[in-house]
């Protein structure tokens, strides 16, 4: 076995038991956790399969940026993760069949590109163009509308985790446009006409009393 390929086996058994844990852990934040330490294995996976373009673009905007947009969700829908475990006994046979059918369904896409006898030979003139600039041509030209799909799809996800954070709890204050728009002054304003009250000021201390003479004068 190559260095390169020792290294992949491991770092494939690393990302497997963090993708593992991500939905295993109790607390939110350690499955987020867990799912940064899967992004940076598949980045250096990607590096592995000299995929840099891809490698460098998971870390940045993955592991740095969604991420953490990842965090803040978690705590601004201050979820009680002890309520999604009612019933995960009861739902583990069929959660365990549909897992079954997706890894199957990809398993027979995957598996026509593993059937390869012939590589062909590359182009010096598309080799001399870089990998950022190939996958580019690619993404915007053959795969121009899976793109702009799956940007839609981020997009309704970003608008369902905003409504999410909107939902009514009692710790929660929330305004209604319409009730600001039919208050009247006398409803936000009230003049109360009160006494004036002094303050005088105090009278000054007295000041301190001269010490009494001695008695019977001086003596010499």
């Amino acid at each position: 076995m190559t260095t390169t390929g020792a290294l992949f086996y491991f770092f494939a058994a690393v990302l497997l038991f963090a993708s593992f844990r991500v939905i295993t852990a109790r607390s939110t934040v350690h499955a987020a956790l867990y799912l940064v330490l899967a992004f940076a294995n598949a980045a250096v996976i990607w590096m592995l399969l000299k995929a840099e373009f891809l490698a460098i673009a998971l870390v940045l905007v993955y592991v740095g940026a969604v991420m953490v947009l990842f965090l803040f969700v978690v705590m601004m829908l201050d979820l009680n993760s002890d309520d999604f475990r009612d019933g995960f006994w009861k739902h583990l046979p069929l959660a365990g069949l549909i897992g079954a059918v997706i890894a199957l369904e990809m398993a027979l896409v995957l598996m026509g590109g593993f059937r390869l006898t012939d590589v062909p030979a590359p182009d010096p003139q598309l080799a001399k163009l870089g990998n950022s600039r190939l996958l580019g041509i690619e993404i915007y030209t053959k795969y121009l509308y899976p793109v702009q799909l799956a940007a839609v799809l981020l997009l309704v996800a970003i608008i369902a985790a905003i409504a999410l954070t909107l939902r009514k709890r009692k710790d929660s204050r929330s305004q209604d446009p319409s009730q600001q728009v039919l208050a009247k002054k006398a409803d936000r304003l009230r003049v109360v006409k009160m006494d004036p009250v002094l303050d005088l000021p105090s009278a000054p201390p007295a000041p301190p009393a001269a010490p009494a003479a001695p008695a019977g004068g001086d003596k010499k």
